[in-house]
């Protein structure tokens, strides 16, 4: 009897230490880095250009307007000495609230071309995770962590990094729509 359950025990340790190496393996965990992936996917360019584009129209259109109150403010400084105390207090109150307008502006500006970069940011970071999330699925990972340079991941093996594959398949994928 004690000859049969020895080699019964060194066959169970066996296949207990397989099937563990089996399912460690099948369980792997892995990550990808978020600012490799915003970075290097192809959507990001195209956005880009294009808010910068957006931007280039708002900044000219602000700048156009301080141009035409400093030529105003410049012409009212020439004349002043020609007109009554009625026509400066007017002129300076005129000028007064184009500046204001002009500052009023300036800030809606600022705060569209701010809601513009978060909203093309967001577009394409909901890609990105779209695809992660695909990517894992069709890959069999259990989980894929995300690394951004912001304490998530402190250290992880060069070999569990998929950041280069999922990139090439974004970038694939994008390129085919």
């Amino acid at each position: 009897m004690y000859k049969l359950s020895l080699p019964i025990a060194i066959i169970a340790m066996l296949t207990s230490i397989a099937s563990f190496f089996y399912f460690e393996s099948s369980n792997e965990q892995v990550y990808v880095d978020v600012n490799k992936l915003i970075e290097g996917y192809s959507r990001t360019e195209v956005e880009r250009e294009a808010f910068t584009k957006k931007t280039n129209v708002l900044k000219a259109n602000v700048d156009s307007l301080v141009t035409n109150w400093q030529t105003e403010l410049k012409k009212y400084e020439k004349e002043r000495s020609n007109m009554s105390k009625k026509e400066l207090e007017l002129k300076k109150e005129l000028l007064a609230n184009k500046q204001q307008q002009l500052n009023n502006y300036q800030q809606a500006i600022q705060k569209q071309i701010q809601e513009e970069d978060q909203k093309m940011t967001q577009t394409v970071v909901n890609d990105i995770n779209g695809f992660v999330k695909e990517y894992g699925k069709s890959h069999g990972y259990p989980i894929i962590f995300g690394a951004g340079g912001n304490g998530n991941i402190m250290y992880a093996e060069d070999a569990s990094d998929l950041t280069e594959e999922v990139l090439t398949e974004l970038n694939s994928q994008y390129a085919g729509k």
